[in-house]
């Protein structure tokens, strides 16, 4: 199905996602800015804005179709400490939350608003399979993501149809879980971390982008949508299929306790926590998946 040409508001058009999805989403005619919070970044297709002091021109934010927000610190970029969580708490909720206040207050709001969340939002659930109808999980994560999704609730009571985009792993060449993994994998140091048993939900970045935008340009979808692969494995499964890709065993292992001695709080929810998720919006709305196995997606990136 294709669409007319949108003009869009994208943030975090610097980042892994944000980048390819500019990219993805010129390609297919549409017209792209950028919102940025550097004013050295500023060009002819961006507009400013600085949510830490508030500064911005709301009439840079009319006359957009749709916006899709992907900006906030990294979740996995530091240990999770007192301050780090508060940076975390402000970039993605109340971030979001000025960004939904700012646009439904405009003169013409958008019709669409794609915000990100993760899969964090479940928490740890062992084998029990999640869709977008389960409840939230326990933890930091869970109730950040929570936070988070009802941040938009100001321009969805503006009558925008808002889309909550939960990520899950994603695999890229250029960023994401996958190239951080493949240094220590090719020098034979993968393996089982934890019990290897718990469950990871995984997206490869070109599925990632093509699912966004069948979320923009499919009517019927709101509220939450997973963004992973119909096919989730066990840590352990991952470990070796990647090892296997890369030509090294995957003999190494980190035991439980030394993850939680060394990363806290943040090695427990996102390297122990299992979470087995459903693509269940995607799929009843007929998303066909590029890459929907874990060798498919290694085959193609590696």
């Amino acid at each position: 199905m294709t669409i007319e040409p949108l003009k869009i508001l994208l943030s975090g058009s610097s980042g892994f996602i944000g980048s390819g999805l500019k990219v993805f989403l010129e390609l297919a005619g549409h017209d792209v800015v950028c919102l940025v919070r550097n004013k050295k970044l500023l060009g002819h297709n961006s507009i400013f804005w600085n949510p830490c002091s508030g500064e911005l021109q709301k009439d840079d934010f009319e006359g957009f179709d749709a916006v899709i927000h992907l900006a906030g610190a990294g979740i996995a970029d530091h240990r999770w400490t007192k301050k780090y969580k508060e940076q975390l708490f402000l970039s993605r909720c109340r971030d979001t939350w000025l960004l939904s206040q700012v646009l439904c207050r405009l003169y013409r709001p958008p019709k669409v608003m794609i915000a990100a969340s993760a899969i964090g939002y479940y928490g740890d659930r062992g084998q029990e399979e999640l869709t977008e109808d389960s409840p939230p999980g326990k933890g930091f994560l869970a109730n950040l993501c929570k936070q988070w999704e009802k941040s938009t609730d100001a321009i969805e009571n503006r009558g925008a149809r808002v889309v909550h985009t939960r990520f899950g792993a994603v695999l890229g060449k250029n960023g994401g879980m996958l190239r951080k993994m493949l240094t220590p994998f090719r020098c034979g140091l993968g393996g089982k971390l934890g019990s290897g048993q718990q469950i990871m939900s995984w997206m490869s970045i070109d599925d990632l982008l093509e699912s966004i935008y069948h979320c923009l340009k499919t009517e019927s979808i709101s509220n939450a949508v997973n963004l992973v692969s119909p096919q989730s494995v066990t840590q352990a499964e991952f470990a070796r299929l990647l090892a296997k890709k890369v030509k090294r065993p995957a003999l190494f292992h980190i035991p439980a306790p030394l993850i939680k001695l060394f990363m806290g709080e943040m090695g427990k929810e996102l390297i122990l926590a299992s979470q087995n998720v459903i693509p269940q919006k995607l799929l009843e709305t007929g998303y066909s998946f590029r890459y929907p196995t874990l060798q498919n997606a290694l085959d193609y990136l590696i």
